[in-house]
């Protein structure tokens, strides 16, 4: 029987988030402790654990099918190599960090600096878009003390929060890219597989659409219901259902999360009543 085989990162935060949308996708994969390779007993599917680095030459060589992967590892280590979904997860950005006591006014602060990072191509590219020439230093690991140590003026690195920047006295200046997780592709697929990647790319799909949205019930005055219909960004139109209370109907509806607080903020202003807010497992258009 044919597989498809998927890389995920050995351990971290991607690793769980990973293995929580497969899981949420209804895979289940038998993985024991330290195990690097797991295969799923409810779908067609292998699992390798990998270090996220050496994920993109794995798919260029195609010993894996497709990688959950960071979109900021692809553009480092992978600008040969498509992916197929954004999965929503794992959000960060990759930027240029100086000590708070630099006084930076632009990028061309950074000409003849010295940056240490562990995206150098990154920064290369960044740099020479802007006109700047600066001297990098590769360092695997922490690059957060590089500055405190004397070995660069500045950094690049992933920024989540920022915490470990305020934490070894440094300030982000530049935001070179955004990322997230991607369903990265390799180029050496075969078309049986690529049937097996529509299948998983439809549960994902419906996934992620579940995430975003909120299924509301509310229940709104007739003389106002055409006014709280028009306020509600459904997937078609709202159903709406009469009360046993005359003058009163239930009105069910989807509304994405983001606009969520502004929609209900709305409704109540119109006479909506007894708002109850579900989530929503999966959603299949």
């Amino acid at each position: 029987m044919t597989k498809i085989r998927i890389a995920i990162q050995k351990s971290g935060r991607l690793n769980e988030d990973s293995i929580a949308i497969l899981k949420d996708c209804g895979i289940s994969i038998d993985n024991g402790k330290d195990q690097l390779k797991a295969s799923s007993r409810n779908f067609p599917m292998e699992v390798f654990y990998l270090r996220n680095g050496d994920i993109p030459q794995y798919l260029r060589d195609g010993v894996v099918d497709i990688a959950i992967i960071g979109e900021n590892v692809l553009i480092e280590k992978g600008e040969d190599i498509t992916f197929s979904e954004r999965l929503g997860f794992s959000k960060c950005k990759v930027s240029l960090a100086v000590p708070k006591s630099f006084k930076y006014t632009s990028v061309q602060d950074f000409q003849g600096k010295r940056i240490a990072t562990s995206y150098p191509n990154t920064v290369k590219n960044y740099l020479a878009s802007k006109g700047v020439t600066a001297d990098l230093h590769i360092i695997n690991g922490s690059v957060e003390i590089a500055p405190n140590i004397g070995l660069a003026d500045g950094i690049c690195d992933i920024v989540s929060s920022g915490s470990t920047l305020f934490k070894n006295n440094l300030k982000e200046v530049e935001v070179m890219l955004t990322s997230e997780a991607v369903l990265a592709v390799s180029p050496k697929i075969s078309e049986e597989r690529k049937e097996i990647l529509s299948q998983l790319e439809f549960r994902i799909e419906s996934v992620l659409r579940a995430r975003q949205s909120k299924y509301v019930l509310l229940n709104a005055p007739n003389e106002k219901l055409e006014t709280i219909i028009s306020l509600l960004p459904g997937m078609r139109s709202p159903t709406v259902l009469p009360l046993a209370e005359e003058g009163w109907s239930s009105v069910h509806t989807v509304i994405n999360k983001d606009k969520f607080w502004e929609v209900i903020q709305e409704l109540k202003k119109e006479g909506a009543e007894g708002i109850l807010v579900c989530p929503i497992e999966k959603m299949v258009l």
